[in-house]
């Protein structure tokens, strides 16, 4: 990637607090914004690197499967009886005969070129694709981390890495199917990738690790505050993410083995703080909202996967009207666009509510403009990233749009942010800066030319 700018000199950017006009941001040598200087004249900067339209801070995308990449919009044909997540499971997991580490990077860097030029800057990926096969090991136990964080590398997105424990095929504790083979490691493996992952990336500030219990059904109670106490033990500020409450028959697998709804267990069960990420958390009750906003987690909500795989839809208004923290995903990579999951999760609540403008954090007016806030504070939150706001000390993570695309013509501030996610236009992201480094240049990665032969290639050998 491109050595890390120094200077950086906007039109119009979203600072902290406002909207400000003619913006310098100085960049230090690890990424991080030291100064910021408003009303400059660009003319008396020469060196500065000198944006088009105006500046917001970039998107952290909290949840991502990379290699569910391949499959994306390739299991829409309909089976016997009625589709649901677990047919569209069962289509997933033949997917992943042909994935090895060569295929694995090259479609992770691909998506990861993708999810940049869309305005995310940051990764989060849950990573349960750890072995060659059932009872077969890589010569490097974390071989596949190892390649997602290369990808990252690669693109220069910023990656939390959470490497996925996984130990059983559901709340009876029966052993892994055939199919999950490539998914089980007991808390000590898990725990001895995250090591692994800390070792790799411990010089590079736009990279972290943490770790994901796959869901409650997939890790028994005792294992599950081992690994998490074990993280925590050696690093304490470590993120925590785990699928839950996705779908009815979790929450009646739950209600029927352990007496609790699947948030209330965790919350009863585990240390649950602002470190944990509830991904998905669709089917909740108001005694779980509540619960979760007590505990200061983060809400990691997917909109259009969880569209695509007919999950429901998590009260999203109700729980940010009561001060929760929210964050969104692409999970399966069906939609891949920062505005796009925003658009999806208040779209979704308009059609059950019949109402428009619900999802909005206490204190905001503007729909897309509070999303967008409430989003970046949220998954720079659950991704352990300082990239909560364009402010001193927070990493230099900035998404520039096209101030001339049609759909933002004449508008400005939070008006023209609400246009970027609600006015229909395809692609109003011009230039994406991730930790001071330029990685998108006119909505394309600078990087695309080279990435995009590997990304094709390894498409076509797990699509054929």
């Amino acid at each position: 990637m491109a050595a890390r700018l120094t200077e950086i000199h906007c039109p119009s950017a979203l600072l902290a607090d406002r909207w400000a006009t003619d913006v310098l941001f100085e960049i230090d040598a690890h990424g991080a914004i030291s100064a910021i200087a408003t009303e400059v004249d660009a003319q008396l900067h020469p060196r500065a690197h000198r944006l088009r339209g105006p500046v917001v801070p970039g998107m952290s995308n909290l949840h991502s499967h990379a290699f569910q990449r391949a499959i994306a919009g390739c299991t829409q044909v309909k089976g016997p009886g009625r589709d649901s997540f677990w047919t569209w499971r069962r289509a997933m997991y033949a997917s992943l005969d042909r994935l090895g580490p060569d295929t694995l990077q090259a479609v992770a860097a691909g998506l990861y070129m993708e999810l940049l030029e869309a305005g995310f800057t940051s990764i989060g990926e849950f990573h349960y694709v750890h072995h060659p096969g059932a009872g077969e090991r890589y010569s490097r136990p974390a071989e596949l981390s190892h390649r997602i964080v290369q990808a990252a590398r690669d693109t220069g997105i910023g990656l939390t890495h959470l490497p996925v424990l996984y130990m059983t095929a559901g709340f009876d504790e029966g052993p892994l199917g055939l199919a999950q083979g490539r998914f089980g490691w007991d808390p000590q493996g898990v725990l001895s990738v995250v090591e692994a992952v800390h070792q790799d990336i411990r010089h590079d500030a736009d990279h972290a690790v943490g770790l994901a219990p796959h869901s409650l059904r997939a890790v028994p109670p005792a294992p599950l505050s081992e690994a998490v106490a074990g993280l925590h033990a050696q690093w304490p500020d470590a993120p925590v993410h785990i699928h839950i409450a996705e779908q009815t028959a979790e929450v009646e697998g739950c209600l029927e083995v352990r007496g609790a709804r699947p948030v209330q267990w965790l919350l009863d069960h585990l240390p649950v703080d602002d470190r944990w990420c509830l991904v998905h958390a669709t089917h909740v009750d108001s005694a779980e909202v509540a619960g979760i906003v007590k505990a200061e987690a983060v809400a990691g909500l997917c909109p259009t996967t969880e569209a695509d795989l007919g999950d429901g839809l998590f009260p999203a208004g109700e729980f940010l009207a009561s001060g929760g923290r929210v964050g969104v995903g692409t999970d399966s990579h069906v939609g891949r666009a920062a505005a796009g999951e925003l658009r999806l999760l208040e779209y979704g609540q308009r059609l059950q509510h019949r109402a428009r403008n619900l999802v909005l954090p206490p204190g905001e007016v503007h729909n897309g403009a509070g999303l967008w806030r409430a989003a970046v504070r949220g998954g720079a939150q659950a991704l352990g990233r300082a990239s909560a706001s364009l402010s001193v000390g927070q990493r230099a993570d900035l998404v520039s749009f096209d101030a001339l695309a049609p759909g933002l013509v004449a508008l400005d501030g939070d008006h023209l942010l609400d246009a970027v996610i609600f006015g229909g236009t395809t692609s109003a992201v011009d230039t994406v800066i991730v930790g001071g480094r330029l990685c998108v240049k006119h909505g394309r990665h600078v990087d695309r030319d080279r990435l995009v032969p590997a990304f094709r290639t390894a498409l076509r050998s797990l699509r054929s």
